[in-house]
Protein backbone atom coordinates (compact mmCIF):
# COMPACT_ATOMS: atom_id res chain seq x y z
CA UNK A 1 0.00 0.00 0.00
CA UNK A 2 0.92 3.46 -1.01
CA UNK A 3 2.27 5.67 1.86
CA UNK A 4 1.32 8.31 0.85
CA UNK A 5 -2.50 7.99 -0.18
CA UNK A 6 -5.43 5.41 1.46
CA UNK A 7 -8.94 5.80 1.64
CA UNK A 8 -10.06 5.51 5.53
CA UNK A 9 -11.77 2.16 6.24
CA UNK A 10 -13.67 0.90 9.14
CA UNK A 11 -13.87 3.10 12.33
CA UNK A 12 -12.37 1.39 15.66
CA UNK A 13 -12.41 3.04 18.94
CA UNK A 14 -9.11 4.50 20.54
CA UNK A 15 -7.23 7.74 21.43
CA UNK A 16 -5.85 10.33 19.72
CA UNK A 17 -1.91 11.77 20.24
CA UNK A 18 -3.60 14.63 22.13
CA UNK A 19 -4.96 11.89 24.87
CA UNK A 20 -8.92 12.02 23.69
CA UNK A 21 -10.86 9.46 22.73
CA UNK A 22 -11.43 9.20 18.70
CA UNK A 23 -12.52 6.81 16.24
CA UNK A 24 -9.60 5.75 14.22
CA UNK A 25 -9.50 3.89 11.00
CA UNK A 26 -8.08 0.93 9.39
CA UNK A 27 -6.18 1.98 6.27
CA UNK A 28 -8.35 0.02 3.17
CA UNK A 29 -7.68 -0.20 -0.45
CA UNK A 30 -5.29 2.47 -1.62
CA UNK A 31 -6.38 5.23 -4.37
CA UNK A 32 -4.85 3.90 -7.36
CA UNK A 33 -5.26 5.03 -11.67
CA UNK A 34 -7.83 2.12 -12.48
CA UNK A 35 -7.92 0.99 -16.17
CA UNK A 36 -10.02 3.90 -18.85
CA UNK A 37 -9.50 7.14 -15.56
CA UNK A 38 -8.68 9.93 -17.19
CA UNK A 39 -5.79 12.29 -15.34
CA UNK A 40 -7.29 15.66 -14.58
CA UNK A 41 -6.88 17.89 -16.42
CA UNK A 42 -7.12 21.05 -14.94
CA UNK A 43 -8.28 22.16 -10.88
CA UNK A 44 -9.29 25.26 -9.99
CA UNK A 45 -7.42 25.69 -6.59
CA UNK A 46 -8.60 27.99 -3.85
CA UNK A 47 -6.50 30.40 -1.63
CA UNK A 48 -8.66 32.90 0.04
CA UNK A 49 -6.71 34.31 3.07
CA UNK A 50 -3.08 34.21 1.75
CA UNK A 51 -1.49 34.24 -1.35
CA UNK A 52 0.91 31.48 -3.10
CA UNK A 53 3.25 34.75 -3.03
CA UNK A 54 3.64 35.77 -0.20
CA UNK A 55 6.52 35.17 2.03
CA UNK A 56 5.86 32.27 4.50
CA UNK A 57 6.44 33.69 7.84
CA UNK A 58 4.82 37.10 7.44
CA UNK A 59 1.05 37.63 8.19
CA UNK A 60 -0.86 34.68 7.84
CA UNK A 61 1.69 33.48 5.17
CA UNK A 62 3.17 30.03 6.46
CA UNK A 63 3.36 26.18 5.69
CA UNK A 64 -0.01 26.26 3.77
CA UNK A 65 1.48 28.74 1.39
CA UNK A 66 4.24 26.27 0.62
CA UNK A 67 2.20 23.76 0.55
CA UNK A 68 -0.05 25.44 -2.07
CA UNK A 69 2.91 26.31 -4.19
CA UNK A 70 4.62 22.84 -4.46
CA UNK A 71 2.13 20.71 -4.71
CA UNK A 72 0.46 23.18 -7.46
CA UNK A 73 4.29 23.23 -8.91
CA UNK A 74 4.24 19.38 -8.87
CA UNK A 75 0.73 18.86 -10.30
CA UNK A 76 1.59 21.14 -13.33
CA UNK A 77 5.09 18.96 -13.57
CA UNK A 78 2.99 15.95 -13.82
CA UNK A 79 0.25 17.05 -16.51
CA UNK A 80 -2.44 18.69 -14.62
CA UNK A 81 -3.02 22.52 -14.65
CA UNK A 82 -3.60 24.55 -11.64
CA UNK A 83 -5.16 28.01 -11.19
CA UNK A 84 -4.99 29.31 -8.22
CA UNK A 85 -7.38 31.93 -6.95
CA UNK A 86 -6.32 34.36 -3.83
CA UNK A 87 -8.08 37.89 -2.90
CA UNK A 88 -5.60 40.18 -4.24
CA UNK A 89 -3.90 42.31 -1.20
CA UNK A 90 -2.06 45.09 -3.83
CA UNK A 91 -3.13 46.30 -6.71
CA UNK A 92 0.65 46.20 -8.38
CA UNK A 93 0.41 42.79 -8.97
CA UNK A 94 -1.30 42.04 -12.54
CA UNK A 95 -4.78 39.93 -12.26
CA UNK A 96 -3.18 36.60 -13.40
CA UNK A 97 0.38 35.97 -12.71
CA UNK A 98 2.69 32.70 -14.42
CA UNK A 99 4.21 30.91 -11.10
CA UNK A 100 5.66 28.51 -12.90
CA UNK A 101 4.55 26.27 -16.23
CA UNK A 102 1.07 24.97 -16.20
CA UNK A 103 0.01 26.80 -12.96
CA UNK A 104 -1.23 30.50 -12.89
CA UNK A 105 -2.52 33.00 -9.86
CA UNK A 106 -5.33 34.45 -10.30
CA UNK A 107 -6.26 37.44 -8.04
CA UNK A 108 -9.39 38.30 -7.26
CA UNK A 109 -10.52 41.64 -5.51
CA UNK A 110 -12.43 41.53 -2.79
CA UNK A 111 -12.74 44.31 0.04
CA UNK A 112 -9.50 46.69 0.44
CA UNK A 113 -6.01 45.58 -0.36
CA UNK A 114 -4.65 46.17 3.02
CA UNK A 115 -5.98 46.22 6.72
CA UNK A 116 -8.21 43.23 6.18
CA UNK A 117 -7.50 40.83 9.16
CA UNK A 118 -8.49 36.74 8.81
CA UNK A 119 -11.30 37.26 10.81
CA UNK A 120 -12.99 39.99 8.75
CA UNK A 121 -12.62 37.83 5.39
CA UNK A 122 -16.09 35.67 6.02
CA UNK A 123 -17.70 38.91 5.10
CA UNK A 124 -15.75 39.35 1.62
CA UNK A 125 -16.28 35.65 0.29
CA UNK A 126 -19.64 37.06 -1.41
CA UNK A 127 -17.13 39.21 -3.34
CA UNK A 128 -14.99 36.69 -3.74
CA UNK A 129 -16.87 34.13 -4.93
CA UNK A 130 -18.52 36.42 -7.54
CA UNK A 131 -14.71 37.30 -9.06
CA UNK A 132 -14.46 33.82 -9.37
CA UNK A 133 -17.54 33.18 -11.05
CA UNK A 134 -16.59 36.13 -13.30
CA UNK A 135 -13.36 33.74 -14.05
CA UNK A 136 -15.47 30.82 -14.89
CA UNK A 137 -17.88 32.56 -17.07
CA UNK A 138 -15.44 33.26 -19.37
CA UNK A 139 -14.47 29.92 -20.02
CA UNK A 140 -16.00 27.03 -22.17
CA UNK A 141 -18.18 24.55 -20.07
CA UNK A 142 -15.71 21.85 -18.72
CA UNK A 143 -13.02 23.93 -18.12
CA UNK A 144 -12.08 23.48 -14.83
CA UNK A 145 -12.49 19.38 -13.74
CA UNK A 146 -12.36 19.76 -9.99
CA UNK A 147 -12.12 22.38 -7.05
CA UNK A 148 -9.26 21.94 -4.56
CA UNK A 149 -10.33 24.26 -1.33
CA UNK A 150 -7.78 25.30 1.11
CA UNK A 151 -8.99 26.60 4.53
CA UNK A 152 -12.33 26.50 5.84
CA UNK A 153 -12.63 30.34 4.21
CA UNK A 154 -11.86 28.81 0.71
CA UNK A 155 -14.34 25.55 1.37
CA UNK A 156 -17.53 28.04 1.22
CA UNK A 157 -16.29 29.36 -2.30
CA UNK A 158 -15.06 25.99 -3.06
CA UNK A 159 -18.80 24.99 -2.54
CA UNK A 160 -20.78 27.02 -4.20
CA UNK A 161 -18.39 26.37 -7.78
CA UNK A 162 -18.07 22.76 -7.66
CA UNK A 163 -22.00 22.98 -7.28
CA UNK A 164 -22.21 25.47 -9.78
CA UNK A 165 -19.75 23.87 -12.15
CA UNK A 166 -20.96 20.33 -11.48
CA UNK A 167 -17.51 19.17 -10.37
CA UNK A 168 -16.15 17.13 -7.34
CA UNK A 169 -15.03 19.59 -4.39
CA UNK A 170 -11.81 18.15 -2.71
CA UNK A 171 -10.81 20.12 0.35
CA UNK A 172 -7.65 20.34 2.85
CA UNK A 173 -8.67 21.80 6.07
CA UNK A 174 -4.77 22.19 7.27
CA UNK A 175 -6.23 23.47 10.90
CA UNK A 176 -9.83 23.04 12.45
CA UNK A 177 -11.06 25.14 14.71
CA UNK A 178 -12.18 22.37 17.25
CA UNK A 179 -8.65 20.89 17.49
CA UNK A 180 -6.88 24.38 17.78
CA UNK A 181 -9.63 25.26 20.61
CA UNK A 182 -8.81 21.97 22.21
CA UNK A 183 -5.07 22.85 22.58
CA UNK A 184 -4.91 27.19 23.24
CA UNK A 185 -2.47 28.36 24.73
CA UNK A 186 -2.02 30.72 27.54
CA UNK A 187 -3.61 34.08 26.76
CA UNK A 188 -4.44 32.49 22.60
CA UNK A 189 -7.75 33.57 21.55
CA UNK A 190 -10.54 30.58 20.66
CA UNK A 191 -11.82 30.48 17.34
CA UNK A 192 -14.90 31.62 16.65
CA UNK A 193 -18.44 29.76 16.47
CA UNK A 194 -18.64 30.83 12.69
CA UNK A 195 -15.75 28.98 11.89
CA UNK A 196 -17.05 25.69 13.59
CA UNK A 197 -19.94 25.76 11.77
CA UNK A 198 -18.66 26.82 8.43
CA UNK A 199 -16.45 23.18 8.54
CA UNK A 200 -18.86 21.14 9.67
CA UNK A 201 -20.84 22.01 6.48
CA UNK A 202 -17.72 21.80 4.42
CA UNK A 203 -17.08 18.36 5.69
CA UNK A 204 -20.51 17.51 4.28
CA UNK A 205 -20.23 19.11 1.28
CA UNK A 206 -17.05 17.58 0.01
CA UNK A 207 -16.85 15.29 -2.28
CA UNK A 208 -13.27 14.24 -0.70
CA UNK A 209 -11.35 15.39 2.15
CA UNK A 210 -7.32 15.18 2.71
CA UNK A 211 -6.24 15.03 6.06
CA UNK A 212 -2.03 15.50 5.72
CA UNK A 213 -1.64 12.29 9.01
CA UNK A 214 -4.18 9.36 9.96
CA UNK A 215 -4.22 11.54 13.10
CA UNK A 216 -5.47 14.70 11.51
CA UNK A 217 -8.11 12.02 9.75
CA UNK A 218 -8.77 10.87 13.22
CA UNK A 219 -9.68 14.00 14.48
CA UNK A 220 -11.79 15.16 11.39
CA UNK A 221 -13.81 12.19 12.43
CA UNK A 222 -14.15 13.01 15.83
CA UNK A 223 -15.11 16.40 15.90
CA UNK A 224 -16.85 16.92 12.81
CA UNK A 225 -18.05 13.18 12.06
CA UNK A 226 -16.08 13.01 8.52
CA UNK A 227 -17.48 9.75 6.55
CA UNK A 228 -14.39 7.38 6.32
CA UNK A 229 -14.87 6.47 3.22
CA UNK A 230 -14.79 10.42 2.11
CA UNK A 231 -11.49 10.66 3.93
CA UNK A 232 -8.29 10.53 2.40
CA UNK A 233 -4.64 10.55 3.92
CA UNK A 234 -1.83 12.40 2.29
CA UNK A 235 1.49 13.46 3.92
CA UNK A 236 2.96 16.83 2.53
CA UNK A 237 6.47 17.14 1.32
CA UNK A 238 9.50 18.62 1.39
CA UNK A 239 11.20 20.88 -1.46
CA UNK A 240 14.88 18.47 -1.30
CA UNK A 241 16.26 19.92 -3.97
CA UNK A 242 16.15 23.24 -1.72
CA UNK A 243 16.37 21.73 1.44
CA UNK A 244 19.00 19.43 1.86
CA UNK A 245 22.39 19.52 3.61
CA UNK A 246 24.70 20.95 0.88
CA UNK A 247 27.99 22.48 1.91
CA UNK A 248 27.16 21.40 5.99
CA UNK A 249 26.82 23.09 9.24
CA UNK A 250 30.29 25.26 9.57
CA UNK A 251 29.37 26.80 5.70
CA UNK A 252 25.86 28.03 6.65
CA UNK A 253 27.57 29.64 10.22
CA UNK A 254 30.04 31.11 8.22
CA UNK A 255 27.20 32.75 5.42
CA UNK A 256 25.19 34.21 8.66
CA UNK A 257 27.86 35.22 10.62
CA UNK A 258 27.39 32.77 13.85
CA UNK A 259 30.10 31.60 15.68
CA UNK A 260 31.20 27.83 14.65
CA UNK A 261 31.66 26.50 18.63
CA UNK A 262 28.05 27.90 19.75
CA UNK A 263 25.22 25.42 20.84
CA UNK A 264 21.92 26.85 18.11
CA UNK A 265 18.65 25.96 19.27
CA UNK A 266 16.27 27.53 16.33
CA UNK A 267 13.22 28.87 16.56
CA UNK A 268 11.75 29.42 12.40
CA UNK A 269 8.36 30.10 11.85
CA UNK A 270 5.55 32.75 12.90
CA UNK A 271 5.54 34.31 16.17
CA UNK A 272 2.24 33.30 17.83
CA UNK A 273 0.86 31.76 21.02
CA UNK A 274 -0.19 28.86 18.77
CA UNK A 275 3.69 28.20 17.78
CA UNK A 276 4.91 28.80 21.25
CA UNK A 277 8.81 30.16 20.64
CA UNK A 278 8.14 31.40 24.08
CA UNK A 279 8.96 28.12 25.67
CA UNK A 280 11.97 27.86 24.10
CA UNK A 281 13.15 31.27 25.01
CA UNK A 282 12.12 30.24 28.43
CA UNK A 283 13.77 26.85 27.80
CA UNK A 284 16.95 29.17 27.09
CA UNK A 285 17.02 31.04 30.41
CA UNK A 286 16.73 27.65 31.78
CA UNK A 287 19.74 26.23 30.90
CA UNK A 288 22.01 29.39 31.34
CA UNK A 289 20.59 29.64 34.92
CA UNK A 290 21.64 26.00 35.34
CA UNK A 291 25.23 26.62 33.75
CA UNK A 292 25.92 30.04 33.40
CA UNK A 293 29.04 29.01 31.35
CA UNK A 294 26.50 28.65 28.57
CA UNK A 295 25.83 32.28 27.98
CA UNK A 296 29.06 32.73 26.12
CA UNK A 297 27.80 29.40 23.51
CA UNK A 298 24.34 29.48 23.56
CA UNK A 299 22.90 31.39 20.89
CA UNK A 300 19.35 31.10 20.31
CA UNK A 301 17.58 32.67 16.66
CA UNK A 302 14.55 33.22 15.96
CA UNK A 303 13.15 33.81 12.24
CA UNK A 304 9.95 34.90 11.77
CA UNK A 305 7.48 37.85 11.96
CA UNK A 306 4.34 38.52 13.92
CA UNK A 307 0.72 36.17 12.80
CA UNK A 308 -2.27 36.22 13.85
CA UNK A 309 -3.22 36.46 17.20
CA UNK A 310 0.69 37.17 17.89
CA UNK A 311 0.23 40.94 16.18
CA UNK A 312 -1.62 41.53 19.51
CA UNK A 313 1.56 42.29 20.87
CA UNK A 314 3.96 42.53 18.24
CA UNK A 315 7.14 43.32 20.57
CA UNK A 316 5.97 40.07 23.32
CA UNK A 317 8.80 38.15 22.64
CA UNK A 318 11.45 40.69 22.56
CA UNK A 319 10.34 42.19 26.08
CA UNK A 320 10.09 38.46 27.57
CA UNK A 321 14.16 37.73 26.39
CA UNK A 322 14.59 40.86 28.60
CA UNK A 323 12.71 39.71 31.41
CA UNK A 324 14.49 36.58 31.36
CA UNK A 325 17.89 38.09 31.34
CA UNK A 326 18.82 36.66 28.18
CA UNK A 327 17.88 39.32 25.23
CA UNK A 328 21.98 38.87 24.38
CA UNK A 329 21.68 35.42 23.68
CA UNK A 330 18.47 35.92 21.23
CA UNK A 331 18.85 36.84 17.27
CA UNK A 332 15.40 38.22 16.43
CA UNK A 333 15.42 38.12 12.58
CA UNK A 334 12.32 38.66 10.10
CA UNK A 335 11.35 36.49 7.73
CA UNK A 336 13.50 34.89 4.88
CA UNK A 337 12.75 33.49 1.03
CA UNK A 338 13.25 29.81 1.16
CA UNK A 339 17.24 29.32 0.10
CA UNK A 340 18.14 31.38 2.85
CA UNK A 341 15.80 29.87 5.46
CA UNK A 342 17.55 26.14 4.34
CA UNK A 343 20.98 28.18 5.34
CA UNK A 344 19.32 28.51 9.19
CA UNK A 345 18.69 25.11 9.76
CA UNK A 346 21.99 23.86 8.56
CA UNK A 347 23.46 26.11 10.71
CA UNK A 348 21.48 25.14 13.51
CA UNK A 349 22.47 22.60 15.62
CA UNK A 350 18.59 22.03 16.10
CA UNK A 351 15.29 23.13 15.23
CA UNK A 352 12.96 23.92 18.33
CA UNK A 353 8.64 23.49 17.15
CA UNK A 354 6.92 23.56 20.76
CA UNK A 355 3.62 24.33 18.55
CA UNK A 356 0.59 23.45 20.41
CA UNK A 357 -1.38 22.24 17.17
CA UNK A 358 0.72 21.26 14.01
CA UNK A 359 -1.75 19.46 11.47
CA UNK A 360 1.63 18.05 10.14
CA UNK A 361 4.89 20.02 10.85
CA UNK A 362 6.35 21.54 7.91
CA UNK A 363 9.14 23.45 9.02
CA UNK A 364 10.63 20.11 11.29
CA UNK A 365 10.57 18.10 7.57
CA UNK A 366 12.69 20.83 5.83
CA UNK A 367 15.33 21.11 8.83
CA UNK A 368 15.84 17.35 8.87
CA UNK A 369 16.12 17.29 4.69
CA UNK A 370 18.77 20.51 5.86
CA UNK A 371 20.35 17.66 8.33
CA UNK A 372 19.18 18.87 11.56
CA UNK A 373 17.43 17.32 14.36
CA UNK A 374 14.40 18.46 15.93
CA UNK A 375 12.82 18.89 19.67
CA UNK A 376 9.32 18.81 18.91
CA UNK A 377 5.78 19.11 20.57
CA UNK A 378 4.40 15.50 20.57
CA UNK A 379 1.05 16.93 19.33
CA UNK A 380 -0.29 16.86 15.52
CA UNK A 381 1.45 15.18 12.99
CA UNK A 382 5.13 15.94 14.42
CA UNK A 383 5.14 12.17 16.05
CA UNK A 384 5.14 11.10 12.50
CA UNK A 385 8.05 13.86 10.81
CA UNK A 386 10.05 13.50 13.95
CA UNK A 387 11.69 9.59 15.19
CA UNK A 388 11.73 10.38 18.30
CA UNK A 389 15.56 9.09 19.93
CA UNK A 390 16.48 8.77 16.36
CA UNK A 391 15.80 12.32 13.84
CA UNK A 392 15.42 14.20 17.56
CA UNK A 393 13.46 14.09 20.36
CA UNK A 394 9.22 14.63 20.86
CA UNK A 395 8.16 15.99 24.62
CA UNK A 396 4.99 15.74 25.70
CA UNK A 397 3.63 19.09 26.67
CA UNK A 398 5.18 22.70 26.70
CA UNK A 399 7.24 22.53 29.89
CA UNK A 400 10.20 25.18 29.49
CA UNK A 401 12.24 22.83 31.66
CA UNK A 402 11.34 19.48 29.41
CA UNK A 403 12.72 21.04 26.45
CA UNK A 404 15.66 22.38 28.22
CA UNK A 405 16.58 18.87 29.44
CA UNK A 406 16.41 18.05 25.54
CA UNK A 407 18.39 20.53 24.86
CA UNK A 408 21.08 20.07 27.28
CA UNK A 409 21.84 16.70 25.21
CA UNK A 410 23.49 18.89 22.43
CA UNK A 411 25.67 20.77 25.31
CA UNK A 412 26.87 17.70 26.47
CA UNK A 413 27.16 15.59 23.57
CA UNK A 414 29.01 17.82 20.58
CA UNK A 415 28.84 15.27 17.88
CA UNK A 416 24.86 14.47 18.75
CA UNK A 417 23.28 16.98 16.12
CA UNK A 418 25.68 15.50 13.67
CA UNK A 419 24.17 11.82 14.08
CA UNK A 420 21.13 12.69 14.45
CA UNK A 421 21.11 15.26 11.72
CA UNK A 422 22.57 12.69 9.36
CA UNK A 423 19.24 10.04 10.15
CA UNK A 424 17.13 12.85 9.97
CA UNK A 425 18.34 14.13 6.42
CA UNK A 426 18.03 10.46 5.40
CA UNK A 427 13.88 10.37 6.85
CA UNK A 428 13.25 13.38 5.38
CA UNK A 429 14.14 11.62 1.56
CA UNK A 430 10.81 9.99 1.89
CA UNK A 431 8.44 13.36 2.25
CA UNK A 432 9.30 14.04 -1.49
CA UNK A 433 6.66 16.52 -3.44
CA UNK A 434 6.47 14.59 -6.38
CA UNK A 435 4.90 11.67 -4.69
CA UNK A 436 2.62 13.94 -2.71
CA UNK A 437 1.40 15.14 -5.82
CA UNK A 438 0.93 12.04 -7.29
CA UNK A 439 -1.15 10.67 -4.26
CA UNK A 440 -3.45 14.03 -4.47
CA UNK A 441 -3.79 13.07 -8.23
CA UNK A 442 -4.92 9.98 -7.25
CA UNK A 443 -7.40 11.59 -4.82
CA UNK A 444 -8.48 14.12 -7.45
CA UNK A 445 -9.26 10.59 -9.96
CA UNK A 446 -11.53 8.73 -7.43
CA UNK A 447 -13.62 11.99 -6.90
CA UNK A 448 -14.29 12.46 -10.08
CA UNK A 449 -14.78 8.89 -11.10
CA UNK A 450 -17.31 8.66 -7.77
CA UNK A 451 -19.13 11.57 -9.70
CA UNK A 452 -19.36 10.23 -13.25
CA UNK A 453 -20.81 6.76 -11.11
CA UNK A 454 -22.93 9.08 -9.44
CA UNK A 455 -24.21 10.35 -12.68
CA UNK A 456 -24.62 7.15 -14.19
CA UNK A 457 -26.63 5.77 -11.66
CA UNK A 458 -28.18 8.34 -9.23
CA UNK A 459 -30.03 5.96 -7.01
CA UNK A 460 -27.41 3.37 -6.72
Amino acid sequence: MSQYVSLLGQRRGGRSAAGHPVRTHQPRTPLLRLPGTRKVRRVAMLSVHTSPLHQPGTGDAGGMNVYIVELARQLAAQGTEVEIFTRATTGALDPTVELAPGVLVRHIDAGPYEGLSKEELPAQLCAFTHGVMQVWAGHRPGYYDLVHSHYWLSGHVGWLAAQRWGVPLVHAMHTMAKVKNAALAAGDTPEPAARVIGETQIVRAADRLIANTVEEAGELAHHYDAPAERTAVVHPGVNLDRFRPADGRAAARDRLGLPQDAVIPLFAGRIQPLKAPDVLLRAAAHLVDEDPSLRGRLVVPVVGGPSGSGLAKPEGLQKLAARLGIADLVLFRPPVGQEQLADWYRAASVLVMPSHSESFGLVAAEAQACGTPVVAASVGGLPIVVRDGTTGYLVAGHDPADYARALRRFVDDPGLAGRLGAAAARHAQGFGWGAAAEATADVYAAAVQERRRRLRSPHA
